[in-house]
């Protein structure tokens, strides 16, 4: 079965990078789509650019629409993995996908340089999202004290991940979980 998918995202590259390896960092991504190149790699929104290398201001530009199948996001994520080390900073990439019966589902994946950079922005994500949530009810020492409390789970996230790192030699997943939402386009 088939579903329509956004990806979005700008990704901060380091200094040096150049097209061949934009291309060879998301080749399980390019591959996926049956493309050689991201040019090849076109949304089906035509207002969309796609995946837009510039080289100047050292991005990977993501906004592409496209069909996917059931190990789309594994594919994506796999790439996005690869890609991390040509990466500056971690950065998130927002998927939505767009089911036939009205629903969209919203997902959250991170690349980063490493697991640490991308762990600290999921949390930074997170506390930006619960703040702004309870702000609207509660008072600024309740939200003060909920994302304390938020800081504390990715402490202690953050270590479990390490340690199982270290003791199977694999690195954790960095996704986002799934939410459901109506159809946001931006």
């Amino acid at each position: 079965m088939r579903i329509e998918v956004h990806v979005h995202g700008t990704l901060n590259l380091c200094k040096g990078v150049t097209l061949a390896k934009v291309e060879n960092g998301l080749r399980k991504w390019l591959d996926y789509l049956d493309a050689e190149t991201i040019a090849d790699a076109r949304s089906l929104e035509q207002d969309e650019p796609g995946i837009v290398f510039h080289r100047a201001e050292r991005t990977l530009e993501i906004c592409w629409t496209g069909e996917v199948g059931k190990n789309f996001v594994n594919r994506l994520q796999d790439a996005l993995f690869e890609f991390g080390p040509l990466t500056e900073r971690a950065t998130e990439i927002e998927l939505t996908y767009y089911h036939e019966d009205g629903r969209d589902e919203y997902q959250l994946l991170f690349a980063g340089p490493n697991s640490e950079s991308i762990h600290m922005a999921q949390r930074q994500r997170m506390i930006e999202d619960v703040a702004s949530l309870l702000s609207r009810h509660f008072t600024q020492e309740d939200v003060i004290q909920v994302t304390g409390l938020v800081n504390s789970l990715f402490d202690h996230d953050f270590e479990r991940r390490k340690a199982a790192e270290s003791d199977h030699n694999v690195p954790a997943s960095d996704s986002g979980l799934l939410h459901f939402r109506k159809k946001h386009l931006h």
